[in-house]
């Protein structure tokens, strides 16, 4: 399995990308994906990955855009209704294969062993989650939120008018509790926090 998932993320994993005529280093594509795999959950700088790479900000965002057209990683972007407190122009990126993003950084090391197990899972269920809304024809609006006082909220969808809220935790003991300031600016959502114990209900039901 290992073997395979690192033949994957070599040539295979680039081909499709490899087709457009304007890819012309595909050494910083390399780079990039791997940045990319280690900010996963993380909420990312096109600034801060352009200086790492030592490429400008158009090539950085135009790869960025050929790897999601070729459905190696997606963004969500930040939900912000014009609170001043409220981070709005950011994004997060993930990738639609935890495995792929492991054989890029070369660890495959057991879940338990892991300081990013919760980067893992959070990349797990948002994206077989974007998968299950596509699949079954469920239209929403997908985000994350946060402030500038560090509050903030894993994953958010939109439809019709309501706002569903969701924490995920690893650990099925973990505590969570609604942001003040989101209760305040979004009366109109529901929440939930999603574990082990309860995901497979997340990943089957529409909102």
């Amino acid at each position: 399995m290992r073997e395979h998932l690192v033949l994957l993320a070599g040539s295979y994993l680039y081909k499709d990308v490899f087709r457009y005529k304007d890819l012309r280093k595909p050494e910083l594509l390399e780079h990039l994906l791997q940045l990319l795999a280690l900010q996963l959950g993380s909420e990312v700088s096109y600034n801060e990955l352009a200086r790492q790479l030592g490429a400008d900000i158009e090539t950085v965002q135009r790869y960025i855009n050929l790897l999601e057209q070729t459905f190696v990683i997606f963004r969500l972007r930040a939900l912000s209704r014009n609170h001043r407190n409220e981070i709005k122009k950011s994004r997060k990126v993930y990738f639609y294969d935890n495995g792929i993003r492991n054989a890029l950084i070369n660890n495959f090391s057991p879940l338990e062993l892991r300081a990013d197990k919760g980067a893992l899972w959070e990349n797990y269920l948002v994206a077989e989650r974007l998968k299950f809304n596509h699949y079954n024809n469920n239209y929403v609006n997908s985000y994350f939120w946060r402030t500038h006082q560090q509050q903030e909220i894993d994953y958010i969808e939109e439809k019709d008018g309501m706002l569903f809220a969701f924490e995920f935790k690893w650990s099925e003991k973990a505590n969570a509790k609604m942001p003040a300031t989101f209760v305040k600016a979004y009366p109109n959502h529901r929440f939930e926090v999603v574990t082990k114990g309860n995901y497979s209900q997340f990943l089957s039901v529409n909102t």
